[in-house]
C-alpha cells in the first residue's frame, strides 16, 4: 500500500489509508496530484517482491520507536524466520498472495493441488462470464496466471527455479497481470455471494457491491482490507493468515501478537506440506496499518 514518510515523535513509520486521512482539509487536484507522485515515486525505489531478510531487519525500523512494537517484534522472532517486503504501492496485499502461492506450489509439487486451484480459476472464470464481463477484458490476465501456475512444476523445459520466480515477480509486465487476475477473481466471488458481501461493503463505503467492485478491487492500486482477502480466499480455497503488528497492549498485562485466519467457506482446501490440518495456512502475511509484506514460519 502507498506508504507514508515517518511522522511520528516516537519514529515509528504509519502508512496512508486513504487520500482523505491527510488530505482531507484541501481541495487543491494539483496539490493532491503531487502528493501522490512523491508517494509513487518512493514506492518505485523498491522491489515489487524483495529479497527475504532476518526479522532483526523488521526491528531496525523501529529502534527509536514504540517499545511495544520492539516486544511484538521480539515475539515474532520466535514464531518466524524471515520477512519478504512488497512495494507499497496499493498491491501489496495481491503481491504477497500471488507470491507466497506461487512459491509454495514450487515448493511443494503437488498436482492433486495445481488440479484443484485451476478447477476453482475456471469457475471465477465462470462467474466472471455469467455476470457479464466480456471475455477480453480478463482473458489475458487468466491465461498468464496460469502460465505461472505451469512454470512452477518441475521437470519440464519451461520449469523455473525459485530464483527466476522471484525476478519473474519483480517484472512489470507478469506481476502486474497477476495481480488483476487476483482482482477480478476477488471481484467475481463478491458479486456472485453479494448478499454476503453487502453488510460489510456498506460498513466501509456507502456504495452497491457492484460499485464498490468497479472502484475498490478491480483497479489498480486500490488497497485490501478483509472484504477482499475473505473473498480472494474463499474463491480460490486458499487459506491465509494475517499477522497484525500495532500498538495495542495486552489486556493481561503481557505482550502478543494477534492474528486472523481466512479459512475458505468452501470444504475444498488445498493439503499443506507437513500438516495434517487442511485448515492451516500456508500463506503468512504481516499487516502493518496500510501495507502488507510476508512472513515465513519457523
Amino acid at each position: 500500500m502507498r506508504n507514508k514518510e515517518p511522522a511520528l515523535d516516537d519514529g515509528e513509520v504509519e502508512y496512508e489509508a486513504g487520500p482523505e486521512s491527510c488530505w482531507g482539509n484541501f481541495e487543491d487536484d494539483d496539490v493532491m496530484q503531487q502528493q501522490f507522485s512523491i508517494q509513487d515515486d518512493e514506492a518505485k525505489k523498491f522491489p515489487f517482491v524483495g529479497d527475504k531478510e532476518p526479522l532483526s531487519s523488521l526491528a531496525a525500523e523501529y529502534q527509536s520507536g514504540s517499545p511495544i512494537l520492539l516486544e511484538k517484534i521480539k515475539v515474532l522472532d520466535q514464531q518466524y524466520a524471515a520477512i519478504r517486503r512488497t512495494r507499497g504501492d496499493g498491491n501489496c496485499f495481491f503481491r504477497g498472495f500471488m507470491f507466497s502461492y506461487l512459491e509454495h506450489v514450487l515448493e511443494a509439487q503437488d498436482s492433486a493441488e495445481i488440479d484443484r486451484i485451476k478447477a476453482n480459476v475456471e469457475r471465477s472464470r465462470n462467474a466472471l462470464q455469467t455476470l457479464g464481463y466480456p471475455e477480453l477484458t480478463f482473458e489475458d490476465f487468466f491465461t498468464l496466471f496460469l502460465e505461472q501456475l505451469e512454470d512452477v512444476i518441475q521437470g519440464k523445459e519451461i520449469s523455473i527455479s525459485p530464483e527466476e520466480l522471484v525476478l519473474r515477480s519483480r517484472d512489470q509486465s507478469v506481476s502486474d497481470y497477476v495481480v488483476m487476475f487476483f482482482r477480478f477473481v476477488t471481484s467475481a466471488e463478491i458479486q456472485k455471494r453479494s448478499e454476503f458481501f453487502e453488510p460489510f461493503i456498506m460498513g466501509l463505503s456507502n456504495t452497491t457491491v457492484e460499485q464498490f467492485c468497479k472502484s475498490a478491487v478491480e483497479p489498480m492500486g486500490e488497497e485490501s482490507d478483509h472484504v477482499h482477502i475473505t473473498a480472494i480466499s474463499d474463491a480460490l480455497g486458499i487459506p491465509i493468515r494475517v499477522v497484525y503488528l500495532d500498538r495495542s497492549s495486552c489486556d493481561t498485562g503481557g505482550v502478543s501478537v494477534n492474528h486472523h485466519d481466512f479459512i475458505p467457506a468452501a470444504g475444498d482446501l488445498p493439503s499443506a506440506r507437513g500438516s495434517s490440518d487442511k485448515n492451516n495456512p500456508f500463506i503468512t502475511l504481516l499487516y502493518r496499518p496500510g501495507h502488507y509484506d510476508i512472513l515465513y514460519p519457523k
